[in-house]
C-alpha cells in the first residue's frame, strides 16, 4: 500500500527542493548573505526525495482511494515540514511554531502571517513565501481534478468513475488535464506579473503579487499589503487576476477547445459572479449610507476587499475594520462564501452553496406539497442525492470543525471572538480575520504558539476539504 504514496511524496518532495534553488541563485546576485541556507535546505530535501523515489519506484498502474488520501495529506505535510527548512536556516523565521505557520500559510494558499514587520525580510525569503504559494495554488487545483470527483464533495463528477481507484484508464485523462492546468496557471500569473509591471510595480514586487494574486494566497511583502501602493490601476489588475483565479482552471480549456458551457463550471462561474457584485453593490451603498465614503471611494475600496476576501487571496488595501462593528459581521460571510471548485480558491466554495440552497428550496416546496416529486437542480444541472449527501456531509463537518477548533485556540488564552476570527480566517484560507490582532491590520504573531499549531492545523483541513483529512482518522479507514 505505502510504496505509491513513498514514491510520489518522494516525487513532490524533490520539486519542493529544485523549487529552493530559485532564491538561492536569485540571493547569490541579490545580497550573497544566505545563498547557502536555501541550497542546504534543497540538498536536504533532495536527498530525502529522491532517497524515497528511487526506493520506492514503480510502475504505478492503479491507486487506490486510500492510497490517494494518504498521497495527499503525507505529501502536504511533509512538503510543509520541509518548507520550514530555509525560514529556520536563514534565521529570518527561528522559531518552529512560527516557521510552520508560515510555510503552511504559504502552501495551503491563507496568507495569514506572523511577521509583524514584513519589510525588514530578506527578499530571498520573501520570494519563497510567494514560491510556496504558488505551488499550493498549483497543488489544490490538481487535487480538486484527482481527488474530489472520489468524495463527491466538490463538485467536479465530470471525472467521477463507477469504481473508486484511480487505474491506468484515468491516469491518462488526468496527465492531459493535468499538464493544460500547468499552462494556465503560468499563464495567468505571467499575464498578471506584466500587467502589474506596467501600472507601476518593479519586476519583484510584481512578481511576488502575481504569484499571490492567482494561487489566491494574499501573502503580502508590504505591512501595508495593496494600501501600500494607493493605486487604483494596481487594485484594478489584482482584483482582475484574483477573480480569474478563483474561477476554475478547467473552465479555462473548456472555453480555449469550444466544449459544451451548460456544465457546472459554467453555472457556478454565474452565480460566483453575480454574488461578487451583490456583496459590492451592497457594501457599497451601506458605506455611502454611514458616511465612511462617497460613492466612488466606496466603490473602490469595497471591491477590492470584497473580491480578495471572498476569493480567499487575503491583501488589503485598507483596514476595513474602521467601517464599523458591521464589517466584521459582513467579511466573515464573505469568507465563508469562497470561489468556484476547481479553482485555488479555498472556503466552502459557490457549487456547495447552490447545492445547499437548491435543497432547501427543494425541501420548502415539499413541506407545501408533500406528494411532490421534485429534482434538486442547480441551475439546468440535476445533482444526484450521492452528492447532495456528501455536500451535506462536507457542510456539517466544517462547521463542527469550526467550533472545535474555535474553542481550542480559545483554551490557548485568547478570546473566544479573536479565536474565532482566527479560525475562521484560517479555515476558509482567505487570511485575515476580524479585530485588532488578526485582522487586516494585524498579524498572528503575537498569538501562543499552541494556538499557531492548531490554526496551521485549520489551514491544512480546509484546504484539503475536511473530509480528506477527517477520513483518516477513522478506523474503517485503516482497517481496509
Amino acid at each position: 500500500m505505502w510504496q505509491p504514496v513513498l514514491m510520489i511524496n518522494g516525487y513532490l518532495i524533490s520539486v519542493l527542493g529544485l523549487a529552493m534553488l530559485i532564491p538561492a541563485f536569485l540571493d547569490m546576485y541579490w545580497t550573497r548573505a544566505g545563498w547557502s541556507h536555501f541550497l542546504s535546505s534543497s540538498i536536504i530535501c533532495l536527498f530525502i526525495g529522491l532517497s524515497l523515489f528511487l526506493a520506492n519506484r514503480m510502475n504505478i498502474k492503479k491507486i487506490t482511494l486510500q492510497q490517494g488520501y494518504l498521497i495527499t495529506v503525507c505529501g502536504w505535510v511533509s512538503l510543509t515540514l520541509l518548507g520550514t527548512l530555509p525560514f529556520l536556516l536563514y534565521g529570518s523565521i527561528p522559531h518552529f511554531a512560527d516557521a510552520l505557520f508560515e510555510t503552511m500559510s504559504g502552501l495551503s494558499t491563507t496568507g495569514a502571517t506572523i511577521l509583524p514587520d514584513v519589510e525588514i525580510m530578506p527578499k530571498a525569503i520573501l520570494l519563497w513565501r510567494s514560491i510556496l504559494s504558488s505551488l499550493g495554488g498549483l497543488g489544490i487545483v490538481m487535487f480538486a481534478v484527482a481527488m474530489l470527483p472520489f468524495l463527491g464533495i466538490g463538485g467536479m463528477q465530470i471525472f467521477q468513475r463507477e469504481n473508486s481507484d484511480i487505474d491506468d484508464k484515468f491516469m491518462p485523462k488526468f496527465n492531459y488535464i493535468a499538464k493544460r492546468i500547468m499552462l494556465v496557471y503560468i499563464l495567468l500569473t505571467a499575464a498578471c506579473t506584466v500587467s502589474l509591471y506596467g501600472v507601476g510595480m518593479s519586476w519583484f514586487d510584481a512578481v511576488n503579487h502575481a504569484m499571490s494574486a492567482i494561487a489566491t494566497c494574499g501573502l503580502g511583502i508590504k505591512n501595508a499589503s495593496v494600501g501600500f501602493y494607493d493605486s487604483v490601476s494596481v487594485e484594478v489588475v489584482l482584483s482582475l487576476f484574483m477573480v480569474l483565479g478563483a474561477l476554475p482552471m478547467t473552465f479555462y480549456i473548456m472555453l480555449v477547445q469550444n466544449q459544451d458551457l451548460h456544465s457546472f463550471r459554467t453555472q457556478q462561474v454565474i452565480t460566483f459572479l453575480k454574488v461578487l457584485a451583490v456583496y459590492i453593490l451592497f457594501t457599497s451603498c451601506w458605506l455611502v449610507f454611514e458616511g465612511v465614503y462617497g460613492f466612488w471611494e466606496a466603490l473602490r475600496y469595497s471591491s477590492f476587499n470584497i473580491i480578495s476576501i471572498v476569493t480567499t487571496t487575503g491583501f488589503a488595501s485598507t483596514d476595513y475594520m474602521q467601517w464599523g462593528a458591521f464589517a466584521g459581521t459582513l467579511f466573515i460571510i464573505f469568507a465563508l462564501t469562497g470561489g468556484c471548485t476547481g479553482s485555488t480558491s479555498g472556503s466552502i466554495k459557490i457549487f456547495r452553496w447552490q447545492v445547499i440552497l437548491a435543497f432547501l428550496r427543494k425541501s420548502l416546496t415539499i413541506a407545501t406539497d408533500p406528494n411532490r416529486v421534485l429534482p434538486i437542480k442547480v441551475g439546468s444541472l440535476t445533482v444526484s442525492n450521492a452528492v447532495v449527501s456528501s455536500v451535506f456531509v462536507f457542510f456539517a463537518g466544517y462547521m463542527l470543525s469550526i467550533a472545535a477548533l474555535s474553542v481550542l485556540v480559545a483554551l490557548s488564552g485568547l478570546s473566544f471572538e479573536t479565536a474565532f476570527s482566527a479560525v475562521i480566517a484560517c479555515i476558509t484560507n482567505s487570511g485575515p480575520g476580524v479585530g485588532p490582532i488578526v485582522g487586516p491590520a494585524g498579524n498572528f504573531s503575537s498569538l501562543p504558539d499552541a494556538a499557531k499549531y492548531v490554526l496551521a492545523f485549520a489551514m491544512l483541513l480546509g484546504r484539503l476539504e475536511v473530509v480528506t483529512i477527517l477520513v483518516v482518522f477513522t478506523k474503517n479507514f485503516w482497517r481496509k
